[in-house]
């Protein structure tokens, strides 16, 4: 059981489990075909170390990448950059590929692209390479503490 569905469990929140081969289907696009779900709907979970050291955390739609200049204005820092796995990892706690915004190590603040609320149910990382979970957006965000914002490149 990892982190992540210790905290779901705790507050009682709705959600489903989904395993799948991650050596054979690595990443999101890997994840929605496995699942035989929309790249769309599925949430990567990504982490980005600002220029002054803070780390933050976005939930991004499988298809989608982060502008890290929208990022860095909602943080109020100059720049920011993709964590290294080891700056990842210490974070959050979770190994690269598994990484889930529930039951993080410590509590990096958290963005959510804002069009996710649009979908029923998104499919993110449950700690673990292989291992995520259906969810209500709305749920994950609540539960992650994320900020809803617009950082998606145009």
């Amino acid at each position: 059981m990892t982190k992540a569905i210790r905290s779901l469990r705790a507050v009682g929140a709705q959600y489903s489990e989904h395993l799948f081969d991650y050596d054979s289907h690595p990443g999101a696009e890997g994840a929605a075909q496995a699942l035989g779900v929309d790249l769309h709907d599925t949430v990567k979970t990504i982490v980005f170390t600002a220029d002054d050291g803070r780390g933050a955390v976005v939930l991004m739609h499988g298809d989608l990448e982060v502008s890290t200049k929208k990022l860095a204005r909602v943080m109020g820092v100059k720049s920011l950059r993709p964590a290294t796995q080891h700056e990842a990892d210490r974070l959050t706690g979770y190994q690269f590929g598994g990484t889930s915004p529930l039951g993080m190590r410590t509590d990096p603040p958290v963005f959510a692209q804002g069009s996710l609320l649009d979908l029923e149910v998104v499919y993110v990382n449950a700690g673990s390479r292989g291992f995520l979970i259906g969810i209500d957006p709305s749920i994950l965000v609540e539960l992650a503490g994320a900020q809803v914002v617009d950082v998606a490149v145009d």
